[in-house]
């Protein structure tokens, strides 16, 4: 039986609400389960969850913990695990890093809350429903949100964010490819028109907008979510906003807490805003900062901080804490290392492949995928906590993730075998390419925790071991920002790099191309070929809103990805959190929103100490 779209848009199967609590519970998959012998009884609490042999299972974890006991207010110290500091572009409009995008999630609100499904629901602050045509979409307002200068959200400020996102003067990287397939926006992009005629503003309280074609992406991300007050904005030159006190000293949100006081690249701290539009916050306010992760897991004993994104690599010598719970899910996202095959062409905003790019060889891209044991290095490094990855769709999206795939096997000796036949002779400790020239890969890693270049040295002896020079850029890893500088995110190739290990974060629809699209500058390999275009295009096809379709179309990609290798994924990853006993009232889970931010509450003035 097959299964449709309808009005109500079911975009993605139940089964992902499944996954996101269940995890990877498919025990005749070794590539995509992770069990131990002696799973806990997801209380998350200490005594439940330590295992001596050092090696954990997501299944251990829940992902909510429901309100305990009385709330009495306070402060909340959250904690950003991260060597990162925060950039701070404090809005979603521009903002791309992980520290800034958290600092502004405690603040900034959202037009949409998910349902199981992963699609857009009717509750909360809107409803959205699609017309039978599968192409026009109208929302409504259930609530008055207010923004915290007291001025009403309306529909104009969320006409406002796409007006600002889709001008050639924009300079953040969020005009997507769904978001080009609304009616007239391309028209208004290139400047042959002053509005985007698909866009129409009903009321303060309701807006239709409508694209090109039916997709069934529309509903899953087709949609921003972040609106932006024009009262504010529109007084400045787009091409300056990014620079502007109201986003970078005084950043003005919807959401349930405001902004008090911004230490540049080290904390934000937050006030409740009482006039939150779903109920006044348990919290009195929330200080955020960002914490090296050295040190976190001391932070945390002495209860210094009170919840934070924990690392996996640390959580073996930290999971018999007395005064923490721990939450848990699979991670939307993965882990991979991309080839650089080719530039970004700035002036016609796509991709510029170079067949004689020194990674151009499938041969060698693929030896290099087999080289590595990434379940090993996930159990060793991770405790079992990230695994091996088989296919850039990842098991988040379990409806499309091929889990009947067994991705680029672990396999150096078939590795070196596939490098002697392509011409890849040893001469020496190392293999020069087939034209007998010296070859060196250049390599870039990101700094992080301790075992960011534990896992770079790794990967840098198992290519060795079958006969590859590679080296790390510079002879060291790179820190955040400059990493994603030198990888391209501001359109400049670094030609220093020929290789580098990425990890990318998936929104709510399964659609691939946002990464790995010829128009994308996320796509930071530059490969493109017409395969992979026309896969993206059936992919968010109108006949794609059959989802057996759709999974065919995304299974087919899998297959092709794996085969062509601009990069191969290395391991998905669970999302622990770690809360001090006092913290309740919170869920990691997307379409939770009953438990969220302004739910989040602590039942004692106090933190909790490890063994007090």
């Amino acid at each position: 039986m097959k299964k449709y779209l309808n009005s109500k848009l079911v975009v993605t199967s139940s089964l992902v609400l499944m996954f996101g609590l269940a995890a990877c519970s498919d025990s005749d998959n070794d590539a995509n389960t992770n069990t131990s012998e002696n799973e806990g009884e997801q209380t998350g609490d200490s005594e439940t969850m330590y295992r001596e042999d050092g090696v954990y299972s997501i299944d251990m974890f829940s992902s909510t913990i429901e309100p305990e006991g009385e709330a009495v207010g306070g402060v909340l110290n959250y904690a950003l695990s991260s060597d990162t500091p925060i950039a701070g572009t404090l809005n979603p409009i521009w903002s791309s890093g992980v520290p800034d995008r958290e600092a502004t999630d405690w603040f900034y609100g959202a037009m949409f809350t998910l349902d199981e499904t992963y699609t857009y629901s009717n509750e909360k602050l809107t409803s959205v429903e699609l017309n039978d045509e599968g192409n026009v979409v109208n929302i409504k307002f259930n609530e008055q949100a207010n923004w915290h200068d007291g001025e009403p959200l309306t529909m104009d400020d969320y006409l406002y964010a796409y007006e600002i996102i889709a001008h050639p003067d924009y300079t953040g990287v969020r005009f997507t490819s769904t978001l080009r397939d609304i009616e007239g926006i391309m028209d208004y992009h290139n400047g042959d028109a002053d509005t985007i005629s698909g866009i129409n503003v009903i009321s303060d309280e309701e807006i239709e907008i409508t694209f090109n074609d039916a997709s069934p992406a529309i509903m899953a991300s087709g949609l921003w979510s972040s609106p932006l007050p024009r009262h504010v904005f529109e007084q400045y030159d787009i091409a300056e906003m990014e620079e502007v006190s109201e986003v970078r000293e005084n950043p003005i949100g919807f959401g349930p807490y405001i902004v008090d006081t911004i230490t540049p690249g080290e904390s934000v701290t937050y006030t409740k805003n009482e006039d939150y539009w779903d109920g006044e916050p348990k919290l009195d306010g929330v200080t955020f900062q960002v914490v090296n992760p050295s040190v976190v897991a001391q932070s945390l004993r002495s209860g210094e901080i009170d919840m934070v994104t924990f690392p996996e690599s640390q959580f073996h010598e930290n999971a018999d804490l007395d005064n923490v719970k721990w939450l848990g899910r699979v991670g939307p996202s993965y882990s991979y290392v991309g080839f650089k095959l080719g530039t970004w062409d700035s002036e016609n905003g796509m991709v510029d492949t170079d067949p004689d790019a020194k990674m151009s060889d499938v041969n060698l891209r693929k030896a290099m995928a087999m080289a590595v044991d990434w379940n090993e290095i996930g159990n060793q490094i991770y405790n079992g906590l990230r695994w091996n990855a088989t296919s850039v769709i990842p098991p988040f999206h379990s409806f499309y993730h091929d889990d009947s795939s067994e991705g680029i096997p672990f396999d150096p000796e078939e590795a070196k075998r596939i490098l002697d036949e392509a011409g890849y002779e040893l001469n020496g400790d190392y293999r020069q390419t087939p034209e007998g020239e010296e070859l060196v890969i250049n390599y870039a890693s990101m700094s992080g925790d301790q075992t960011n270049e534990l896992l770079a040295n790794q990967n840098i002896q198992a290519w060795n071991d079958i006969g590859l020079d590679v080296q790390l850029v510079d002879g060291a890893l790179m820190e955040f920002n400059s990493f994603y500088d030198r990888v391209g995110q501001n359109g400049d190739d670094d030609p220093a790099i020929d290789i580098y290990a990425g990890a990318w974060s998936v929104g709510t629809d399964p659609d691939p191309s946002g990464i790995w699209g010829s128009d994308q500058l996320f796509n930071f390999t530059r490969y493109s070929s017409d395969e992979l275009t026309d896969i993206f295009e059936r992919g968010n096809s109108e006949e794609a809103v059959d989802l057996d379709y759709r999974q065919n179309v995304y299974n087919e990609f899998q297959e092709y990805f794996n085969e062509v290798v601009p990069a191969f994924p290395t391991v998905y990853r669970a999302e622990i959190v770690a809360l001090n006993k006092r913290v309740s009232g919170y869920s990691q889970d997307n379409f939770n929103p009953n438990l969220s931010f302004h739910t989040i509450q602590l039942n004692s003035e106090e933190p909790y100490v490890h063994g007090q």
